[in-house]
């Protein structure tokens, strides 16, 4: 059988990826993104009375530690010590208040969360409605907690299995990185870099066609 080539096809499908990685190498960002997650309570028109809201904490006992502009990360230690500190008090109905101001930047707020997620501390709060401050609020822990009929074993004979894998984990949060990577890259890609990707395309489909319809022609000469 004769082999059938397609020679333009050929060259455009080896030729046009490197021409198009040449030209966007420069472009490409390798800077390492970190993603920050924060709760945020569903709005409601009764914020008095929402159990969600920062209302029922608001008159608490709280130790108020002023964040000075671009010093928080230089302060964490400090602050990371202060919430352990808080924790071991477990006292009822306190807190520690960072006093943050407009002059504060993104990078203090984001010291703060680390902080906290440092001190492994479950609860705080952002006050976006009224002062702006950064609360972290006490998880009050009873050292003589009373016993209820619901404190019986309840799975008892029960078999419990946790299954952790972390390699699969690891792998797809890689890809999802990956992904959200390469998306937020080819946005960042110049105007030309669109008509090469284009053409590279528009080749590759006429060389699939092309091949195609010689394949179709061969086996009719053959049938």
């Amino acid at each position: 059988m004769k082999k059938i080539f397609y020679l333009p096809g050929m060259i455009s499908a080896f030729f046009i990826p490197v021409l198009f990685w040449y030209y966007i190498h420069p472009y490409i960002d390798t800077t390492n993104y970190n993603i920050i997650d924060m709760a945020l309570p569903a709005k409601s028109h009764h914020k008095n009375t929402d159990p969600a809201g920062f209302e029922p904490l608001r008159n608490w006992k709280y130790q108020k530690i002023r964040v000075s502009p671009l010093t928080a990360s230089k302060n964490s230690e400090l602050y990371v010590s202060e919430i352990k500190a808080l924790q071991k008090r477990n006292q009822k109905e306190t807190g520690i208040e960072f006093i943050l101001s407009n002059t504060n930047t993104y990078g203090d707020f984001v010291s703060l969360l680390n902080d906290v997620m440092l001190a492994r501390q479950e609860t705080y709060a952002l006050d976006i409605e009224k002062t702006g401050h950064f609360f972290v609020t006490t998880n009050y822990i009873d050292p003589k907690p009373e016993k209820s009929e619901y404190d019986e074993c309840l799975l008892c004979d029960d078999t419990i299995y946790e299954i952790h894998d972390p390699a699969s984990e690891k792998h797809f949060f890689h890809f999802q990185k990956y992904n959200l990577s390469f998306y937020e890259h080819l946005t960042q890609l110049p105007r030309g870099s669109y008509f090469i990707l284009f053409g590279f395309l528009l080749f590759l489909n006429i060389c699939m066609l092309s091949i195609r319809e010689n394949f179709l022609t061969v086996t009719k000469r053959l049938a």
